[in-house]
């Protein structure tokens, strides 16, 4: 096999340039889609971040059976007393994969300065819990004033957009007003605590966060909507999620439990579009690199028509001068991958200190755009890069394996 490659390799220097220009084609190809696969990547966990931290969806959502169905209209129906909120936050903080389990309520209603009035979206959250669910989340998207406080439960954070829109500040007073769970109008007076900017374009308009007992009080219960359940690994998802539905069923409490993923309005969006458009990328590619390698080896082919006619009638058989060619095409491939590494590499380097800036859809303010390293990837697309070149060489190989030894040799 070793005087094979060595031929093959011999045969590529013959022409220098023109194999020198299939290498930079598969390189640069390489790069541009380890590049892109490296983003998506990094994009993916940046929106796993932003989803379980940022939005506070926690890792699982448990809430009653049914609620996702029935529990806007008979929300009463669909909570969880005192006594069940309670028995699930002991039972999920068993589990050793478990960092915290903490109850929420959404409360949807209108607020206003005294003089003007908006609809609003807000979820009462356990302060101290919060704070360890956003983790340095809280570092990306700080808040102007005071945060959410245990004690002042009173207290009340506001979007930006929204803080604007009525000029509550930090330190001003408003009042919310919420149908409660038996469908009576309730109003309670309120103090903004803090401004925060919720870094989507869609939500800074209409979102607050109260105090947990304080969103209880608003809508006169003692019940949960939901627990919220933060996992040391993400990757376990899946795994906890079914251990405790199993688990609080087996303890005579009637649930479901959602992932993050599901809850997440725009991770399934965004990670739909992001892997259709590396596909379409990857497609665009895999089709420069199979004509450049056919046509590099065509054109070889047709220079050698007669040096295959002797090596024919030598006694060498059809397959052994596809396989010949089929290694020519390889190390073509191989090659490139390596100079598409480099690239790669240069590339990461450079953005890693230098991140451009950019706003993605949706998103309030600008953000660094990053590139994973993902060696897997490297090796995986390398291989993908050998394969498809010595593909790429057989199909022309196979035609001039064919010829007629005679013609072959008489040809000009």
């Amino acid at each position: 096999m070793m005087k094979w490659i060595k031929l093959a390799f011999r045969n590529i220097l013959r022409n220098r340039r023109r194999s020198f220009v299939t290498i930079i084609a598969v390189g640069v190809g390489f790069a541009a889609i380890s590049l892109y696969y490296g983003y998506i990547h990094n994009v993916y966990n940046g929106l796993r971040i932003i989803a379980v931290r940022g939005e506070g969806l926690g890792n699982l959502r448990i809430n009653r059976a049914g609620w996702q169905e029935k529990g806007k209209l008979e929300p009463e129906k669909y909570m969880f007393s005192g006594e069940e909120t309670q028995k699930i936050i002991r039972l999920a903080k068993e589990e050793e994969g478990v960092i915290l389990a903490t109850p929420q309520i959404q409360v949807t209603g209108i607020v206003t300065n005294g003089r003007v009035s908006t609809v609003f979206i807000a979820q009462g959250v356990v302060p101290k819990d919060d704070k360890i669910i956003k983790g340095r989340w809280i570092e990306r998207l700080p808040v102007v004033g005071q945060p959410l406080s245990d004690e002042k439960r009173y207290g009340v954070e506001i979007a930006e957009d929204l803080s604007k829109y009525l000029d509550l500040t930090p330190g001003k007073d408003g009042v919310v007003m919420a149908p409660t769970i038996s469908g009576q109008m309730n109003a309670l007076d309120v103090q903004i605590n803090g401004v925060y900017d919720t870094g989507n374009d869609f939500s800074n308009d209409k979102f607050m966060r109260f105090n947990y007992y304080f969103a209880q009080s608003l809508l006169d219960t003692q019940s949960a909507e939901r627990i919220v359940v933060l996992l040391k690994d993400w990757e376990e998802t899946e795994s906890m999620r079914t251990l405790l539905l199993k688990k609080l069923k087996a303890a005579g409490i009637n649930c479901e439990i959602r992932t993050w993923k599901e809850l997440s309005l725009s991770f399934s969006k965004q990670k739909s579009f992001l892997d259709t458009m590396f596909m379409f990328l990857f497609s665009i590619v895999l089709v420069i690199v199979l004509m450049t390698t056919v046509n590099t080896m065509g054109m070889a082919i047709m220079e050698r028509t007669r040096e295959i006619g002797t090596l024919r009638a030598l006694g060498l058989k059809r397959r052994g001068i596809s396989v010949l060619f089929a290694l020519e095409g390889a190390i073509l491939g191989f090659f490139g991958s390596i100079m598409g590494i480099i690239l790669h590499t240069i590339a990461w380097t450079f953005i890693k200190f230098y991140p451009p800036r950019y706003t993605p859809p949706g998103f309030s303010s600008p953000v660094n755009m990053y590139v994973d390293m993902v060696p897997l990837m490297l090796v995986v697309l390398l291989l993908s890069m050998v394969l498809l070149s010595m593909i790429a060489a057989i199909i022309p190989a196979r035609r001039a394996a064919r010829q007629n030894i005679v013609d072959a040799l008489g040809h000009v």
